[in-house]
Formats: C-alpha cells, structure tokens, sequence
C-alpha cells in the first residue's frame, strides 16, 4: 500500500512511495505527529540518482522488519536534497560539524522540534567496516530517547546553537572589500600548488570537474596572459576529455571520478555539472582554438538536448549511476562499461581489437568483473579516422539496447539558468541555432511554469507543473545569468528585462542589511537557522552566482544598485581567495570581471546585414572577463546598453565601454576582435 508520499511530484520521493515505511514528506505535519507521539524524527535525504541512496533504499527501507520498527518508535520524513536544498544545507551542515564529513544518503535523527542530535550517511544493514547496522542505530537512538530525553534535547538545543555561532563567526563579510589583483594572483599561486601536474585537476581521488576553478583560470589567463593559468586549464581539460569520467559514446560527463586519474567515474551524470562543462570547454575553444574543447563543448551540447530535454522543453536533473544489470538487480555503470567479449559482439573480431586498443578495453578491466570504462589513451591518429567513427557509431547503438539508466525528469530552475547560458553560448560559438533555440525554448518553460505575477520563482516543475517549493537564491541568480547569455545571443531585451524582475527580488528578499546573501528568502519556512553559505559545492553557490548576475546586469543597464550589491557581495572572495580557492571559483571568476570592468560591448546595425552579424561573432567572441554584450536595430530601446547608439557613417558599428569611458565606435569586425582578446 503506497505510503504518505504517493502524491508528492519529486521522482526521488515517488521512488519511496511504495516503501513499507510510513514515510512523510517535509511538512509541520510531520513534526506535529512527532510530538502527539512522543518520539524523534527520522530525516532521510538524498535524491534520484544517488547510488548508495538507492543501496540503502534496498536493504533497509524496503525490509518489512526495519520498516515495522520505524514506524513504531519514529516518525520518518524524506526529502529530496535537490528539491529542498534549504533542509538540506541546515542539517549536512550539522553532520560535517559533528562527523568532519558528509554525503548522501544523509541520516539524521531530529527531536520533534528539528533539532538534530545523531547523525550520520549510509547504515549497512548488518555491521561491517566498522560502521554499526542500521537497526543498531535505530535501537541505539530508541534507548537514548526513551532513557535520556532531556540530555538528548540538551544536546540538540547546544548543536542549533553553535551552527548560528558558526554562521555569525565566518559570514561577516558584509563590510569587506572586493578582490584585489594580489588576491587574485594569491588565488593563483595557491591553485598551482594544489594542482595535480600528472593527472589535471586538484587534489586527490575522489576527484570532481573544477568546472568553476576552470572558469576563472580561463578569465586570469585573458587579463593578465598568465600561462600557468592556461596550461593548468588545458591539462585538466583533456585529462577529463580522454578519462572514463566522459562518456566517450555517447557525451557528457559523470559526476566525479572515484581515484584520482579520471578513469573510473562514479556514473551518474549531472544537469549541472554538464552545463557548466559545455560552457568551459566552449570557452576555452574561444581562447585557443582548441579541437578537442571543440568537439566535447558540441558533444555535451548534444547529449544536453538529446539525454535530458523534456517534452516542456525544460531539461530533467540528472540519469542515474545504476541500471538493470540483466539478472534482476541493479548495477553501478551497467550501462556505460565493455568487456573485450561485448566488443567482439557489437562490432566483430577485426574492429574490436581496433576498439579495445583505441578506448583502452582490457581483459583485466579498470571496472568490475573484469569490465572497463571507456577511455582515450593518447593513441589518436594511429588508427583510420573513419573507421574510428564507424566503431563509436556501431558501439553506441549496440549501447542503446541496453536498460538504460532512470532519469530524473524534475526541471530544476536553477540548473535550468545554467543550461540555458551554456546552450546560448555553445549555439552561437559554432553556428548551430538548434542549440539556440534549445536554450530560448528552456527559458520560455521558466517563464510560463516557474514564474509568477509577482515575480516569483518556483524551484521545481514535473510534466509542466511548477512545485510547491520556493525557488532559493541560485535559483534566481543562475536563472538571471542564463536569461542575460540568452539575450546577449539573440538580442532580446526582454531577457534582460526578466533577469532584472529576478534580481530586484534578489537585493529586496535575500540580501541582509550589510549585504551578505542568504540562500532563503526573508518570508521561506523558518528552518532551525536561515541557510548562509558562500562557498561553491559542485554548481556555483547563490551568493557568486548572485554576484555575477548583479555585475553582468548592472554593466547591461548602467544602473548602480546592482553593481554596489555585486561589489558587497564579493567581499567574502577576498577573505577566501588565497586560502580556499577551490572552493570559491565562481566568485573568484566573477572578481575577474569586475576588475576588468566588465567591458560593455554595443553592437547595433540591422539584423540582416552580414556586417552587424559579423560585428556581433567579433563581441561574442571576445574574451574580455565577464564582457557583456547587447545587439540591436539602430534606436533601439529594448536594452540600455544600445540606448543613443548610432551608426558609423551609415554602417553597423561596436562600441566598446569600461568603467564609464568609451572607445571610439568601429565597423571592424577585426579591429573590435583585438579590443577584446
């Protein structure tokens, strides 16, 4: 019999629907029925296609004895992380603080006043690796609130308050100073050091895509021409080019990488992090040319609108890591790893041997039982292009017979944003105007659906529905930051117009008196603290990504309020560029902008002319830090930046801008290429 959450619109939620437990979504009715009760809450969070999520759903809470339990001495809430990632900072803030680590799924037991007092990620369900059962942990937490009670709650009551004393302590950028050059330049050095020479990337295994870290080397590299910049981009980028973290089929990335040489990927693929990608690998083609940045800027487009667009337009969350592994259960990667045997099946003796040397197929394997993750050993034009190319088609197909992965079909609005600037960019970069119109279709799905009169946001829709979740500050900010790309390609000013609605709300609902930035806005759900966190996770936080709409905005319109609250904003950049970069990349990327000012770039002449058109690639092009550009008919009044713009003598004409002062217009589409490379 399906449980309380059959009726909710989150995929992960419905995944748990027919779960024994009598599971509840978040809601004040849950608590309430913990204190008629008398006993704790369970808080499980995680989302659709999270592995050990799934692991844990299997052995524990499809189990009818450790359902039974749960439901006689807990009352159990599910939360899907990504649509509520409010609940779900507050309390993973709690477990890193107690257990210096954190993850999903995560495990925390609450009083009936949401205060958290045990925590922990995935229980086995019998002892092992020294961590305790699941059933042991539930027994444990049983006696401590039958025996204990109030030393519990004392606990809990001391775990709030030192979360508000952590985020008092170390959010008092309000009265900081944005970056400076030195501090970028220690960003720099501090990023050098931390980066692996061998492999690309940073650190050690597990290793994610540095996709923000990538973006702002790219943006020092173009204003300061640091080649060490460049080539730790560059070396990052084609080590993850040629791992198993992309699929070398079908495009795209996996979320991270489980060792530290990028070969094996922990498989599930991400709306964020590939939009983030697309638009990396996109730019750095836009600053050297690159073949490869090329190839997988356009193959991870094309996986974008071919894996995970809905039929709204909009494009789903994410594909899972597991698939059926064709016995009856579920595998990790099932989908996407050969054997030698398989590739002699789909392609035959002569080209899988061909197949194996090319993607790096061994009899040993680099997976489990003896399979291994496509790879790109550096063996590229030992082997006839062409027959290369039939082996991939042939291979991909032969894939596509396969169960494949499930799919998250929720339309999350901030990633959303991020899709829609990448798509937008990637579209006109390489003169491909589906992708365009992939990008333009995805911002009109936000419009109708996650938008209201007033102006605001819905965090997620499902089949075209927007869900009953307010949208929280990356969701504003990242869907203002696709709408000005968009604009910035199609020369709507409407775009611009919209991306302003969502920043207003931005400065009005989320923006303290000093100007830091919450991650709620002032009238969302009291939680047992107001989330507040600066730093960058695997997608931009809201505050950078606030940060660089405000400025992008601002440089667009001329207006000053929203240039003041993306330099206030920037504060907490300084304060953690030398010590933490890696963990502050976006806002370092966007201080880039701000000290280069951004440059503004007007291009205004008729649409049809091949001339304006040329001008226009020339400003897009650029590589200016954070540049923004507006396009437009003579007299236009859609976008301030065009505003009293002229002709140059009849013909289309670029004017380029930087901190109020504006060099001569030109109609060479050369001459505005070198003002802004």
């Amino acid at each position: 019999m399906p449980n309380r959450l059959a009726h909710e619109t989150s995929p992960y939620l419905l995944q748990h629907a027919d779960n024994p437990v009598d599971w509840r979504p978040w809601s004040d009715e849950a608590f309430e029925e913990a204190r008629r009760r008398g006993v704790p809450v369970l808080l499980s969070v995680g989302y659709s296609s999270c592995h050990w999520c799934h692991v844990m759903a299997r052995e524990s809470f499809e189990d009818e004895a450790t359902a039974e339990y749960l439901n006689a001495h807990f009352v159990s809430v599910k939360v899907d992380r990504e649509e509520r990632p409010d609940v779900d900072a507050v309390y993973m803030e709690a477990v890193q603080a107690a257990t210096g680590q954190g993850g999903w799924p995560m495990t925390v037991f609450l009083t009936p006043d949401a205060e958290p007092f045990y925590f922990g990620t995935y229980f086995p369900p019998a002892p092992r690796h020294g961590m305790p059962s699941f059933r042991q942990v539930l027994e444990g937490v049983r006696a401590a609130w039958a025996d204990r009670r109030e030393e519990v709650r004392d606990v809990a009551g001391r775990i709030v308050r030192d979360l508000a004393e952590r985020s008092g302590a170390s959010l008092a950028y309000g009265a900081a100073k944005p970056p400076e050059a030195e501090d970028l330049h220690s960003a720099l050095m501090a990023l050098t050091r931390e980066f692996d020479a061998v492999h690309g990337g940073f650190g050690g295994a597990p290793k994610f895509p540095p996709s923000m870290v990538l973006e702002f080397l790219l943006r020092h590299h173009a204003r300061t021409g640091s080649q060490a910049a460049l080539q730790m981009v560059q070396a990052t980028c084609e080590a993850m080019a040629r791992g198993g973290i992309y699929d070398q089929l079908g495009g795209g990335f996996a979320r991270y990488a489980v060792d530290a040489t990028w070969t094996v990927p922990h498989f599930e693929k991400m709306l964020y992090d590939n939009a983030l990608l697309c638009r990396v690998y996109a730019h750095l083609w836009r600053a050297t040319g690159s073949d490869l940045a090329r190839r997988v800027a356009l193959e991870t487009a094309e996986f974008l609108v071919r894996e995970l667009r809905t039929e709204q337009g909009g494009f789903a969350s994410a594909l899972d890591a597991d698939s059926d592994d064709g016995k009856g259960g579920h595998a990790e990667g099932a989908y996407y790893v050969w054997t030698p045997e398989q590739l002699r099946e789909a392609l035959g003796e002569r080209d899988a041997e061909l197949a194996a040397e090319h993607f790096g197929v061994t009899q040993e394997g680099t997976f489990e039982r003896g399979s291994s993750v496509l790879r790109l050993p550096d063996r590229e034009g030992l082997a006839d292009a062409g027959r290369v190319a039939s082996v991939r088609e042939r291979l991909l197909a032969a894939r596509e017979l396969r169960p494949r992965p499930g799919r998250d079909d929720k339309v999350v609005a901030g990633w959303n944003g991020l899709a829609i600037a990448a798509l937008a960019e990637t579209g006109a970069y390489f003169d491909r105007p589906d992708l365009v119109d992939a990008a333009a279709a995805a911002a009109d799905l936000l419009v109708r659906v996650h938008l209201d009169d007033s102006g605001r946001l819905a965090r997620t829709s499902l089949d075209g529905t927007a869900g009953s979740h307010a949208g929280v500050l990356e969701d504003y900010a990242d869907v203002a930051e696709g709408f000005l790309a968009l604009s910035s390609v199609t020369g709507e000013g409407a775009w611009v117009e919209l991306a302003g609605l969502l920043l207003d709300a931005v400065m009005c609902r989320f923006t303290a008196g000093d100007g830091t930035l919450y991650d709620t806005a002032d009238d969302a759900e009291q939680l047992i603290r107001r989330p507040q966190d600066p730093t960058d996770n695997a997608a931009p936080s809201g505050w950078t990504a606030a940060a660089g709409a405000l400025l992008s905005y601002a440089a667009v319109t001329g207006e000053d309020r929203p240039r003041e609250a993306a330099e206030r904003a920037l504060g907490v950049v300084g304060a953690l560029a030398g010590r933490a970069p890696r963990f502050i990349g976006w806002g370092l990327a966007v201080a880039e902008a701000l000290l280069d000012g951004p440059r503004e770039v007007a291009v205004v002449g008729h649409d049809d002319d091949p001339a304006t058109r040329a001008l226009h690639r020339a400003a897009l092009l650029g590589t200016a830090p954070g540049a923004v550009v507006a396009v437009g008919e003579p007299g236009s009044r859609e976008v301030p930046l065009l505003l009293d713009r002229p002709l140059l003598e009849g013909r289309p004409a670029a004017y380029v801008c930087r901190r109020f002062t504006c060099d001569a217009p030109t109609a060479d589409a050369g001459a505005l290429a070198g003002k802004l490379g």
